[in-house]
């Protein structure tokens, strides 16, 4: 039975919108002050709440506002009777959250048939926040089968890998991947699908399942550069599809500590390699080619390099350097690597003390964009 609360100072109103009610079907509670109507409606959570505006102590405005501050009550259906008629008045009670009006004297038909809207308009609210539930249970549960399926650090005895995922809503258009192709060679990417949310995540998911089955048809793994074209043939835009990608692949021969890399419009990965002064030296892996998806003819090429011993190799997302400080501007690529070497130069360090730095500049609760990292340690080459 639906149940409404009825708050109002004047017995003889009390009586007379119960005596209404009640042949219509509803459970009908009453209070004489707001102060007891107030508890009540914590009390009982009623499909709506009809109170009067002016009451001795607190008045119907002020447990209005009380009441569409509680989350409980937030679909509760909020009518203030008064005998105020003025727009400033309205005004003041729509700003207090009241959801209708009902103007003394009261006229029964009018009262009836609002009630009845209300009730209509409260449990369409109670619906859409039971599917909004719903999602949000489904967008946990689909979160969760994205952390479960990034990989998890990698100890070797040529390199040891950490990696970070912050997407920006629950789920998040970034993935990456590392895994070994034999006994020698590990293959290493990430990626950065367009866009956010649900819409982002499934490309991204396609693209790890994909790579990690090897199942992209007349591709050599070996090769970055194939495996980009291989991807770009493979989720090329469409009418139905306006996505594309960014990516960055590589393949390390732990044997021979040459690594072989392609891009495809990602960011470039940073590599930190101590010189004989032990020094650390910058160098940016970046190779030319388009995001994948964008066009079918796009080329993409390989470059390679050998990697000196206790070097470290960092992979990332445009969203870690793509955050907005206090004065507007965004820390940049410049920026986000002095950051790097200043974490690089601790004595001891976490991915974790990286992302803390980060957060710290970022103006909001969450980041804009997803952020993802990968850090590989190479250990002795010798």
């Amino acid at each position: 039975m639906v149940q409404i609360l009825l708050i109002d100072d004047d017995h003889s109103i009390r009586l007379l919108l119960e005596r209404t009610l009640k042949p219509q079907g509803y459970d009908v509670v009453c209070a004489g002050v707001g102060e007891e109507g107030l508890v009540k409606a914590k009390e009982l959570h009623p499909a709506m709440i009809i109170c009067d505006w002016v009451m001795p102590g607190m008045s119907g405005l002020d447990v209005c506002r009380q009441v569409k501050n509680i989350p409980d009550l937030a679909t509760t259906f909020f009518i203030l009777l008064t005998s105020l008629g003025s727009v400033e008045d309205r005004v003041k009670g729509l700003d207090a959250g009241a959801d209708d009006f009902l103007c003394k004297p009261i006229e029964m038909n009018e009262f009836i048939a609002r009630i009845r809207a209300g009730l209509r308009l409260h449990q369409l609210s109670q619906d859409l926040t039971e599917q909004k539930r719903l999602l949000e249970a489904e967008l946990a549960e689909a979160a969760e089968y994205v952390s479960s399926i990034l990989p998890e650090p990698l100890e070797h005895h040529c390199l040891t890998i950490n990696s970070r995922f912050l997407p920006s809503s629950q789920l998040g258009g970034d993935g990456f991947d590392y895994f070994w192709l034999d006994d020698h060679h590990l293959a290493l990417y990430l990626l950065d699908v367009s866009g956010h949310g649900l819409r982002a995540a499934l490309p991204a998911l396609a693209v790890i399942n994909l790579l990690r089955s090897q199942n992209l048809s007349q591709v050599d793994y070996y090769q970055p550069n194939e495996v980009l074209s291989g991807l770009n043939k493979t989720f090329q835009m469409t009418d139905t599809n306006d996505k594309y990608f960014t990516i960055w692949y590589g393949v390390y021969n732990c044997k021979n500590h040459e690594l072989i890399y392609a891009s495809a419009g990602h960011p470039p990965a940073i590599l930190l390699a101590p010189n004989l002064e032990q020094e650390l030296i910058e160098t940016r892996l970046k190779t030319p080619g388009l995001p994948v998806g964008m066009f079918p003819e796009a080329h993409y090429t390989n470059n390679s390099l050998l990697i000196n011993s206790f070097s470290r190799l960092y992979i990332f997302s445009d969203g870690i350097y793509e955050i907005e400080q206090e004065d507007g501007t965004i820390i940049g690529l410049t920026n986000f690597l002095s950051m790097i070497r200043n974490y690089q130069q601790r004595k001891t360090h976490n991915l974790d003390q990286l992302i803390s730095y980060l957060k710290s500049y970022n103006l909001k609760e969450k980041f804009d964009d997803d952020l993802s990292i990968i850090e590989v340690n190479f250990t002795n080459n010798l």
